[in-house]
């Protein structure tokens, strides 16, 4: 008897906490089309956070519609207004992974190589987004060459490599103050080496032909004052590498006497 009753008080006791629970709203079933419609709206007013969640019910309702493609796409564009970059790689990621043929696809990459571009931060901090960046527009430019994106994605590579160019600068210099020349050498022949086409060159041979002065190699000096006089005859850089040839008595061809457009690059 006495293990009925307390069965019993189990039983209840269950009862009530099932019906005590708040069982969770869902959202009536709806045309795809609505859905998505309702999103948009969302995000033209700016509601950019709201239709990010409407965005995924249509994903969530009509898994397979064309409208759930779009979304997913929209999805991703709304989150990179909010600069929620890192939500909007994944989604981007995984719409190129599901639809690697869709004619959105393109897009896709570019908005991913745009979310990394976007947070590149000064020289003076860690520069891993910068990479991330560059591999993303050129992921761009080598899936999709003759696409609007890879145009524009081959101007921001060349301003992203700049960027990295400046970060080894930036650390050269600091080496070459503390008198460390070797690393500085290091830091300046990467630059010239891996930079070839950035605004950075003419300074990083500079440098080195000031470093191995320092170091007392002067036909390593020589040898980067000849191309630095080859290649930027007019520059600032040159006229000052070829004053310090001057000073240690080692002949050079004179710099040019027009200068050229590299003399704006501030030392």
């Amino acid at each position: 008897m006495k293990q009925s009753s307390l069965l019993w008080v189990f039983v209840c006791a269950a009862l009530l906490m099932s019906c005590g629970k708040d069982e969770e709203p869902t959202k009536p079933a709806q045309p795809a089309e609505t859905l998505y419609n309702d999103a948009y709206s969302q995000f033209l007013e700016g509601k950019y956070k709201d239709s990010v969640t409407s965005f995924e019910e249509v994903e969530r309702q009509h898994p397979s519609s064309e409208w759930a493609t779009n979304a997913q796409i929209m999805s991703a564009f709304a989150s990179y207004q909010t600069q929620d970059y890192d939500t909007a790689v994944s989604t981007l990621e995984r719409f190129t992974k599901l639809y690697p043929s869709n004619e959105s696809t393109p897009y896709a990459y570019y908005m991913i190589a745009l979310c990394y571009y976007e947070q590149i931060s000064d020289v003076g901090r860690d520069q891993k987004v910068t990479e991330q960046a560059m591999q993303a527009l050129r992921e761009v430019i080598r899936r999709f060459p003759e696409s609007e994106y890879a145009r524009d994605a081959r101007v921001k590579l060349d301003l992203t490599q700049d960027h990295l160019a400046g970060k080894e600068m930036e650390i050269g210099r600091y080496y070459l103050k503390r008198d460390d020349y070797l690393a500085a050498v290091n830091r300046f022949r990467f630059v010239v080496e891996t930079y070839q086409t950035t605004s950075h060159v003419p300074e990083a041979l500079h440098r080195l032909v000031e470093c191995y002065l320092k170091l007392g190699v002067r036909d390593e000096a020589m040898r980067y004052a000849a191309v630095l006089g080859h290649n930027f005859p007019g520059s600032v850089w040159y006229r000052d590498s070829y004053k310090l040839l001057a000073d240690k008595k080692i002949a050079a061809t004179p710099p040019a006497e027009e200068p050229s457009w590299w003399d704006n690059i501030v030392p």
